[in-house]
């Protein structure tokens, strides 16, 4: 399994609307991929409300069933559809892919 996890600084206005409005916006065209794309097992996006000096504000957490799944999201025309309002929303983009040999669930003791 690939995990996707990119993380967005947005501009405080962009595209006539300020930064909380354009965060909603994102999450609403990121999250209308799920279901679209071959090899996409899990799609969220996040909007942070700690607005600390060192938080994003808006991060795309995704698990893919292989590399070329990833490359296909990448490649796949919805996705790309995207690419001019988050260039024109974003100030500042972190991203981190990595592979998951055997994913594991966390048990937790109950009382």
């Amino acid at each position: 399994m690939i995990k996707h996890i990119v993380i967005w600084r947005l501009q405080d206005s962009a595209g006539g609307h300020d930064k909380a409005h354009n965060a909603r916006l994102l999450k609403q065209r990121l999250e209308a991929l799920n279901g679209k794309i071959p090899g996409l097992i899990r799609l969220e996006v996040g909007i942070d409300f700690s607005h600390d000096a060192h938080s994003g504000d808006v991060v795309l957490y995704s698990e893919f069933e292989s590399r070329a799944a990833l490359q296909g999201y990448h490649d796949h025309p919805e996705h790309q559809a995207l690419i001019p309002l988050l260039l024109e929303l974003r100030s500042e983009r972190r991203v981190v892919d990595y592979q998951v040999e055997h994913p594991q669930t966390i048990v937790r003791d109950r009382p």
